[in-house]
Formats: C-alpha cells, sequence, structure tokens
C-alpha cells in the first residue's frame, strides 16, 4: 500500500482512526472525512509528526453531496483513488416499539446510504487504478441483535449491498472487501443513540475485555492486502456467525441472553 491513495470516512476515531496509522505507517497517502473537524485535525497533527502524508476533509457521510465534494477533494490533493474504506457510521440502542422513526432513518442514512453515496462517487477512480472498496460492517450484519434494529437493518443492507457490487466488478480487477467486527473498543457505544435520538453516553459493555481498535486495524489491512473477500473478527463473532448459520432458533435465545444482561438493558 505504498503511496496508495486512501479514503477513510470515520478516520477521526475508534477503527477509523487506528486504520489511518496503519495505512500511514505503510507509506499511504490518506485522507480522512468526518463531521468533527477538530478531531480530524488533531488526528491528522499526529499522523503528519510521524511523518504521514495525510490531508482531512470535514463532511457528513449521510450527505449525498459531502461525499461527492470528498471524492473531488482527494482527487486534487493526488489525482487518483486506490482504496476506499467506508468505515463511518453509528450504532443505537432501544426496543423497536420505543423508537422514533426518524432515530431509524439516521442509521440508516450513516451506515448504509453513506457507504452507497461514498462508493457510487469513487468507484469510477477504483476502477482505473484496479483498487479495493472496503466496508467496516459489523457481526450484526450476520447475526442481529435485539433493541438494535436499524443497526442491524443498516449492516444486512450493507453486506447486501458489497455482496452484489463485489459481483459486479469481480472480473474488472477492483476487490470488494467486507470486514465484519465483532465487540472492538471504540467509541461507537458510547455515541450509539437512544430511542429518542440522544447519545447513549457510557458503554454499556466492558470495552477492557474487547478486541483494541488497533489489533482490529492491523488484521484489516492485512484482509486488504491479500484481497480477502470478506473477514470476521473476533473468536466470538465467528464463532456467533457460524452458530447462527447451523443453530439460528437456539441462536434467537443465546444472542437475547446475552444482550440482556448489560446494564439497563431494554430487554425486560
Amino acid at each position: 500500500m505504498k503511496d496508495k491513495v486512501v479514503i477513510i470516512t470515520g478516520g477521526s476515531s475508534g477503527i477509523g482512526k487506528a486504520l489511518a496509522f496503519e495505512f500511514g505507517q505503510q507509506g499511504s497517502k490518506l485522507l480522512l472525512t468526518g463531521r468533527r473537524s477538530e478531531l480530524l485535525l488533531q488526528t491528522q497533527a499526529e499522523l503528519r509528526a510521524r511523518g504521514v502524508v495525510v490531508n482531512v476533509f470535514a463532511g457528513d457521510v449521510s450527505v449525498e453531496q459531502d461525499n461527492q465534494k470528498m471524492v473531488e477533494r482527494a482527487l486534487q490533493l493526488y489525482g487518483s483513488i486506490d482504496v476506499l474504506v467506508n468505515n463511518a457510521g453509528i450504532s443505537m440502542r432501544a426496543l423497536f416499539e420505543e423508537l422514533d422513526i426518524e432515530v431509524f432513518k439516521k442509521v440508516m442514512e450513516v451506515n448504509f446510504f453513506g457507504t452507497v453515496y461514498a462508493t457510487k462517487y469513487a468507484l469510477p477512480h477504483i476502477l482505473k487504478s484496479k483498487g479495493h472498496i472496503v466496508g467496516i460492517s459489523s457481526v450484526n450484519g450476520r447475526r442481529a441483535s435485539p433493541a438494535r434494529t436499524a443497526y442491524s437493518a443498516s449492516k444486512y443492507a450493507m453486506e447486501g449491498f458489497l455482496e452484489s457490487l463485489r459481483t459486479e466488478v469481480m472480473k474488472r480487477d477492483v476487490h470488494v472487501v467486507s470486514i465484519c467486527p465483532g465487540f472492538t473498543s471504540s467509541n461507537i457505544r458510547h455515541t450509539a443513540l437512544t430511542a429518542h435520538g440522544h447519545a447513549q453516553g457510557a458503554s454499556p459493555r466492558n470495552e477492557s475485555k474487547m478486541m483494541s481498535a488497533e489489533e482490529a486495524a492491523r488484521l484489516i489491512y492485512r484482509a486488504i492486502v491479500e484481497n480477502k473477500r470478506d473477514l470476521v473478527l473476533t473468536a466470538q463473532g465467528k464463532l456467533a456467525v457460524w452458530l447462527n448459520k447451523i443453530f439460528p432458533a437456539w441462536m434467537d435465545n443465546v444472542t437475547y441472553k446475552e444482550m440482556a444482561k448489560e446494564p439497563d438493558s431494554p430487554l425486560r
């Protein structure tokens, strides 16, 4: 990936930031995007201090025009695009019966349509470079969780989109990689939306026992370099996906019990 041009959405925190450091230390040229300018500039400064070629673009992936401008900015800076990492995402935790439909729409707009918009505008240039389109999905895109209806739906939709696109471009030397992290230590649970759209705040799970964002980034980078089709992260995540294929009804009960153990779980 040396000298490859890499766009990472949601690149100022969590897995996105860890991926920026992973690609950066391998010599890639980066464009990081996100909604919070101050965090983007902070990440940019940290990377430039290490000699990484990096620029940032403040924009919202759920806004189609921002994705078009993001791609135009990458071309202005570097002249080409080799890798698009669709990492920007948001979660939620609430029972569907109590969930404002606007919260459901927001999660879909960021997680699913954000991926669609970014990929739509980057694809012509990645076809030219015979590069990579990467989707940071979730184990919830293979095994849904209760009280995460919008999040699970967005990730299932993302998985379907990536699979269809992969099949379209597979004969044109473009690689579409689906990454499904299990529980990974990041800020996604802190910013998860409640039933009425407020940030959840404290994580309901023990973050210290999860895979670190840095470890996830190393594995994701390797999967991209090796042109893997997909990757499920964490032993628990791999087991959940496998068991759900074999014993789906049993996994309904297992998943319910696991999520019901969370502090202040909506499941009663």
